[in-house]
């Protein structure tokens, strides 16, 4: 209950608001009250439809966007709107011209480039010169402020659509990580706009600007061992990272912004001729260029937009290409060390990585694990590690730096007594370690099964222990491993899969989730293309049965994929 006051102030704000301005705060407290576990005691009655109907279309990658339409499309419906929910992938191109009301939910990947899912259709409403000029659209854009082009393939399909003649129903919204209630807002204000047959103006009241800087957590490095044996290619750091009252589930990731290695800023320095106590103007602040160079500024694998901004600065061609900032100077040096402050004002931040995080809140208090593989490769006979990777890898016990969770809502365990399935070879071991420690220190009562691969038996068991520990006392009821390298034939997690399919099938059928985690190609490919095979065989369906089967997992929240 409201107190009279508070009840004052509440009706005074009514009083005040325009119709657009209370969509959007009854949309907002209704996002505050979901994300809280509450609901308001009683809504206000939807705005009456005047649009018949409407298309709705996501292009995702980890399932969020997805998400969020599915529940707008539901929420139209409601709303007496005949809502067509659709994949971008899966849109038929040509209908865009036809379109009168069209919504759609897009991600932003990588360097700022749209989801696979969404790149046909990106690329259709940039390379053809049609007009849309009966289009009314809206576009909520999804992202991650800790990088430098948050939210960039959202604002390119908004500024495209528009370009081409559509006309906005409601403001381009870009939302962070922590999405729901701003994106719950802003599907209020579409269908305000809706109910007057998008007629209404397409500036409406914009939601309050809110603080998207993420919870920093200091922690400092416990164990830092090599998990591979004596003789392995590889090299897969476990790291437990001690840090007090860190917010995380099973699922989720750590995210830090690594630093470039000091002998690399030294050399780029000297090359440029430039004192690394000298003082640059960045973001309001004044620092030194060498502290800039350390932990702001990317300087290995320039994306191509910042390799041709060098090429202007330094009056020369250089061809379309990702490079290294030491490489750039040294092929195409400065004229003199002035214009390297020109070349610092083109350098974007470092983005954050995201690493699995392998360990339990419940299991590990006070501690965050991760499993990371130092990435290693040859250019020119050189040996090179990933920023990253090395970085964390070589870090030292008692070292400290800073991190920050990235939440993973479409990467959950389900109820505890349902089954799960988990799908990891190599690192993608990670989070299903997490999920592992976690139901054998609740006590859940679900089977867990998991397939694990790598190269060698001897070498590359990540884990072994542990794992093997969970199978003797009941909390891995079953494990099966692929080893490719230790037989003629190469074998991988999607062989043992084969093998073991009729009792996966029959798992499948009893309800269990099934859970991914690695690299997207080709293994995460490779799997789902198994779990295909897997379904017509022992199902005895069609291919096109089968693929409809996984298709009702992904809708249900028992398919989930965590690949990189």
């Amino acid at each position: 209950m409201l107190s009279s006051p508070k009840l004052k102030i509440v009706e005074e704000l009514i009083a005040s608001s325009t119709r657009e301005e209370l969509a959007w705060i009854s949309g907002y407290l209704a996002g505050i009250a979901a994300q809280n576990g509450t609901a308001p005691a009683a809504a206000p009655a939807a705005a009456a439809a005047k649009v018949g109907k409407i298309t709705i279309a996501y292009g995702t990658e980890t399932g969020n966007s997805k998400k969020l339409a599915s529940e707008f499309a539901a929420k139209a419906k409601k709303s007496g709107i005949n809502a067509k929910l659709v994949s971008l992938d899966q849109y038929r191109l040509n209908d865009l011209a036809k379109e009168e009301y069209f919504v759609t939910v897009i991600s932003t990947q990588g360097e700022g480039e749209p989801p696979a899912a969404a790149k046909k259709f990106y690329d259709h409403i940039h390379n053809n010169g049609f007009k849309l000029e009966k289009l009314k659209y809206g576009v909520l854009a999804l992202g991650d402020t800790s990088y430098p082009l948050f939210c960039k393939a959202g604002e390119d399909v908004d500024a495209q659509l528009n370009k081409l003649g559509g006309q906005r129903l409601v403001d381009l919204a870009k939302c962070d990580t922590d999405y729901e209630a701003e994106a719950d807002a802003w599907f209020s204000q579409l269908l305000t706009s809706l109910s007057t047959g998008g007629d209404a103006p397409a500036t409406v009241a914009a939601p309050a600007k809110k603080a998207t800087a993420k919870k920093t957590y200091t922690g400092t490095i416990l164990t830092n061992i090599n998990l591979n044996d004596r003789g392995s290619s590889k090299e897969t750091h476990h790291l437990e990272i001690g840090a007090e009252d860190v917010d995380y589930q099973p699922g989720d990731a750590l995210g830090l912004i690594p630093r470039n290695s000091s002998l690399l800023v030294a050399d780029i320095l000297a090359i440029a001729g430039v004192d690394g106590a000298k003082k640059y103007a960045y973001k309001g602040e004044e620092v030194s260029v060498a502290d800039l160079l350390t932990g702001r500024l990317n300087l290995v694998h320039l994306p191509e937009r910042v390799v041709a901004k060098y090429a202007a600065i330094v009056g020369q061609s250089i061809p379309a290409t990702r490079m290294g900032l030491l490489d750039l100077l040294k092929i195409y040096p400065l004229k003199d060390a002035a214009q390297f402050e020109e070349v610092v004002a083109v350098l974007e931040p470092i983005a954050p990585r995201l690493y699995s995080i392998s360990s339990s809140p419940e299991a590990h208090s006070g501690e965050v694990h991760l499993t990371v593989a130092r990435d290693k490769f040859c250019i020119n006979g050189e040996d090179k590690y990933g920023l990253c990777s090395d970085f964390l890898t070589q870090q030292p016990e008692g070292a400290e730096f800073e991190f920050y969770i990235h939440k993973n809502n479409a990467f959950r365990l389900p109820a505890d007594d349902k089954d799960v399935i988990m799908i990891g070879p190599g690192t993608g071991i990670a989070p299903f370690r997490s999920f592992l420690a976690q139901r054998d220190a609740t006590g859940a009562g679900g089977r867990n099964w998991l397939f694990f691969g790598d190269q060698h038996f001897v070498t590359d068991f990540l884990y072994q222990t542990e794992l093997l520990n969970w199978v003797d006392t009941g909390v891995l009821t079953k494990l099966n491993v692929a080893f490719s390298r230790d037989q003629k034939e190469k074998i991988y997690v999607q062989h043992r899969m084969l093998q073991q399919g009729k009792e996966l099938y029959e798992w499948m059928e009893g309800g269990a989730s099934v859970y991914v985690c690695g690299a997207k190609e080709p293994m995460s490919v490779d799997v789902e293309a198994t779990l295909v095979q897997v379904v017509q065989q022992h199902g005895g369906k069609s291919k096109e049965e089968a693929e409809a089967y996984i298709a009702t997992l992904k809708e249900n929240d028992r398919y989930q994929k965590d690949v990189y």
